[in-house]
């Protein structure tokens, strides 16, 4: 049995962020994956993040919705991420996703 706590304030995905996260769904057909994001400490360099598509639901998970797409994160990774945004930049210098923690 999990437990999951639904949530409106913490990390925030951009619309820019949102769309391509659907994109990549719809691209792979698959309807029922949702966006995880990780931290994990990172020695001196500070945190390191993982973001995957995941089909399970932990227990304690975080889950934010933003339009379809749903971003969940686990209950350790949670505070770090309070204030956090995803954004995706496709420019000429770089293309892919970015996260501006002020943690």
């Amino acid at each position: 049995m999990s437990t999951e706590t639904s949530t409106t304030t913490g990390i925030l995905l951009t619309d820019n962020a949102a769309s391509k996260v659907a994109a990549l769904l719809a691209q792979e057909g698959r309807d029922d994956l949702n966006l995880r994001v990780a931290v994990q400490p990172g020695g001196c360099s500070g945190l390191k993040y993982q973001l995957y598509f995941d089909d399970r639901n932990l227990e304690g998970d975080v889950v934010r919705e933003f339009g379809n797409v749903k971003v969940i994160t686990d209950k350790m990774s949670d505070p770090y991420l309070s204030g956090a945004t995803i954004d995706f930049v496709d420019t000429i210098e770089k293309q892919g996703f970015t996260i501006d923690n002020p943690n």
